[in-house]
């Protein structure tokens, strides 16, 4: 292929964050983009909020986005380990995984940073059609055939798959790695944030593995309760603040004020959590897999988000340094990536299967000190 940008095209599949991502760096570089996303809002009501971790802010800031991200949302640079009844233990100073001129930890309401990303992604130049999927018709060695769901068809350079962790796009082209479930859920909950909250807090012990909440902004926290799963079908919807309230009325501290808000269901989350890890290639011919798609782990770590970031970025890389997009640029793009991400995943899961399995020597603040110090190099 030609090494221009503008004689490329590429389809991103999924506004997420990763998608988002790598459409803003690719049209930087001048490669026309188009990108699909089923939600037809763009996510940008999806979601109570994010934990941001330092190696995520320095690709948004990457993304040219950071200022707007600080603004939106409350930075901080250390963890509160408490009792159940909120007695603080042991006050931890955070890795600052993005360098020193970046907050350790910032957190935010999830649909203002999905709004952030999509208007940048829009800004850029790139063709946005939201209530649209993808379908990978057929390739070759030069390009993918796709219909969306318009009924269009089009022809594209490459297919990136940023649709998530049930990948419809992913299973289209024979990658069989589906998640599985590690035999955690988690409750999460926006509610207003007391003035006394200004980090990470997190209870271990009591009705719950963890109880814990991040501050979002000036006035706002999300809260969360993590649990052994259970059957979901026997969760009604409708039940779901009484459900999260019954866990959360246990921890004192700061949580009594938390729990009186937590009163509107449909404003409750349930998820359950998963392990996701493609091997071998996050590619087949010219679709190729970024973020959630290719690797998902429990938010013990708080990675998901900064490794889909990542994803973007290190793929961004390659592609516009590169006048061939190939089988081998994609798989250089698999090892940088996957060298990184498995112990993340591997340490997010082993640290969530410490606590169901009640291991009480657990090195759980070596595990995360060694992880952590590996993600201040660049990706």
């Amino acid at each position: 292929m030609g090494a221009s940008g503008a004689d490329r095209r590429v389809l991103v599949v999924g506004g997420g964050a990763a998608g988002n991502a790598v459409a803003i760096l690719l049209r930087r570089a001048g490669v026309p983009v188009d990108l699909v996303e089923a939600g037809a809002d763009g996510n940008a009501s999806a979601g109570s909020g994010i934990t941001l971790q330092g190696n995520a802010l320095r690709v948004l800031r990457e993304l040219g986005v950071w200022e707007q991200v600080r603004a939106s949302g409350f930075g901080f640079g250390s963890v509160g380990i408490t009792a159940p009844d909120g007695t603080v233990l042991h006050v931890q100073d955070d890795l600052r995984t993005g360098g020193d001129d970046l907050p350790a930890t910032l957190g935010m309401r999830r649909p203002r940073l999905q709004q952030i990303l999509l208007a940048a992604v829009r800004a850029s130049g790139a063709t946005v059609r939201l209530g649209t999927t993808a379908k990978v018709l057929g390739q070759d060695a030069d390009g993918v055939s796709v219909r969306l769901s318009d009924g269009s068809e089009h022809r594209y350079d490459l297919v990136i798959a940023a649709d998530g962790l049930g990948s419809a796009t992913r299973a289209a082209v024979g990658i069989a790695d589906k998640p599985e479930p590690t035999g955690m859920a988690i409750w999460r909950v926006e509610a207003p944030r007391p003035a006394g909250v200004t980090r990470t807090d997190l209870a271990y012990g009591g009705p719950a593995h963890i109880a814990g909440y991040c501050p979002t902004g000036e006035d706002t926290l999300y809260a969360y309760v993590v649990e052994a799963h259970r059957d979901r079908t026997a969760i009604p919807p409708a039940s779901y603040a009484r459900e999260m309230r019954r866990l959360t009325t246990h921890y004192g501290g700061f949580w009594p004020g938390i729990t009186a808000h937590i009163t509107d269901p449909a404003k409750v989350n349930y998820t359950w959590f998963d392990r996701l890890l493609v091997e071998g290639s996050w590619h087949r011919g010219r679709v190729v897999l970024v973020g959630d798609a290719a690797h998902c782990c429990p938010p013990t770590l708080a990675q998901g988000a900064a490794l889909s970031l990542e994803d973007a970025w290190v793929l961004a890389q390659l592609l516009t340094a590169s006048g061939t997009w190939d089988d081998a640029l994609f798989q250089a793009y698999y090892a940088r990536r996957i060298a990184r991400v498995r112990p993340v995943v591997e340490a997010s899961v082993l640290i969530g299967r410490w606590q169901l399995d009640g291991v009480r020597d657990a090195d759980v603040p070596g595990l995360m000190a060694r992880t952590m110090t590996m993600l201040r190099e660049l990706p």
